[in-house]
């Protein structure tokens, strides 16, 4: 259940890649969303013309909205979705970035998953808990003259619950390092993803280019905006390691951490976790959780099939925090891969931009 939030008037929105993996996430979050509403959904020529209930090869654990089984899948073109507000984009990195360019330029505000623009100099990378005011890089992109169509990128779903679960100690004592290894469930794979015959009973040790992504994107994430729309990039220094696990749904993260601050003790790093407050509080967000990040003292918490769906899949909970030799503290941490670090993140951002009023209604 999303929070309830004050009324408005609902946004019309357009899911991209609405019949994959991720546009189904969008389509099972949007379903009974408060302030946006499904108005069109696109996806391929091989889908485009059928019925959504028939063109979409349905994942999801619930059945498909009523609302939009009998919406008829559109072509991902904006003359196709002429009365959407913006578009959430699910679409895959191999499609994604001249589609998306293409919205942006006719003036519909683009919310995506991919990850094809998130290194682009004037595209915020977003995770609102973390860096809200990158916002502000929106102003400095030219793909529409009017301002008002836009591209903004959620990151790499280890990301999301890496720099949510450093950010307390960023913030209270600065970080040096960084070492992470990420336990990746089957389903960041998307659909149909890992072969049975790989994953069953194994653990396969490297994901092709995600361990790029972990070390670079939390560096955009944490860095500092700068007067020209740019951001400059935080200096911690990350190493970082991928393996795909037989979990459905849940990337579990050992991460060790060497501080900038010397001599914080482990009751000082605990302190720093409850004391830390999301710039998020009061702006009245529906998908944003309570408590974005949930230290446990269990020392067999978090675990994936126990943690990853709480506050509806969009805490980071963490477990284990202690002292570690050469560096300075160790944690586990988990996020849900689907939702916190795809599409559920996707949606928060809308959320954000739409309470800052970068998004509005075209009418």
């Amino acid at each position: 259940m999303l929070r309830k939030t004050k009324a408005m008037n609902r946004l019309k929105v357009g899911v991209l890649g609405a019949t994959g993996a991720v546009g189904q996430k969008f389509i099972r979050l949007l379903a009974d969303h408060p302030w946006f509403e499904i108005a069109a959904v696109a996806a391929s020529s091989r889908s485009a013309g059928k019925p959504y209930a028939e063109a979409a090869h349905w994942i999801e654990p619930i059945p498909v909205p009523e609302a939009v089984a009998g919406m008829t899948v559109r072509a991902c073109e904006p003359e196709a979705l002429p009365e959407v507000d913006f578009v959430f984009s699910g679409m895959d990195a191999a499609v994604a970035g001249d589609i998306e360019r293409r919205f942006a330029e006719a003036g519909i505000p683009v919310v995506t998953n991919a990850r094809n623009y998130r290194r682009e100099a004037h595209v915020p990378l977003l995770v609102p808990e973390v860096n809200p005011d990158h916002i502000a890089q929106i102003a400095h992109q030219t793909f529409d003259p009017s301002g008002r169509g836009f591209i903004v990128t959620n990151p790499n779903c280890v990301c999301v619950p890496l720099v949510l679960s450093l950010k307390p100690l960023a913030d209270a004592f600065g970080i040096d390092s960084v070492v992470v290894t990420s336990m990746q469930a089957v389903s960041g794979a998307g659909y149909p993803g890992v072969p049975s015959l790989d994953i069953l009973g194994n653990v396969v040790p490297y994901i092709g280019g995600e361990e790029e992504k972990i070390m670079w994107e939390p560096l955009k994430l944490m860095g500092e905006l700068q007067a020209d729309g740019t951001v400059q990039n935080s200096t911690i220094g990350i190493h970082a390691s991928a393996y795909r696990v037989p979990v459905v749904e849940g990337h579990l993260l050992s991460v060790l951490v060497k501080l900038a601050t010397p001599g914080v003790s482990e009751q000082d790093a605990q302190q720093a976790y409850a004391d830390w407050q999301s710039p998020l509080a009061g702006l009245d967000l529906p998908s944003a959780p309570e408590q974005p990040v949930l230290l446990y003292d269990e020392p067999r918490f978090p675990q994936p099939k126990l943690h990853a769906p709480n506050e509806n899949g969009m805490q980071v909970t963490m477990g284990r925090l202690r002292k570690a030799g050469l560096f300075d503290f160790a944690y586990t941490a988990l996020g849900h891969n689907t939702i916190r670090g795809a599409a559920g993140g996707a949606v928060l951002n809308a959320e954000m931009l739409v309470a800052k009023k970068r998004i509005r209604s075209r009418n």
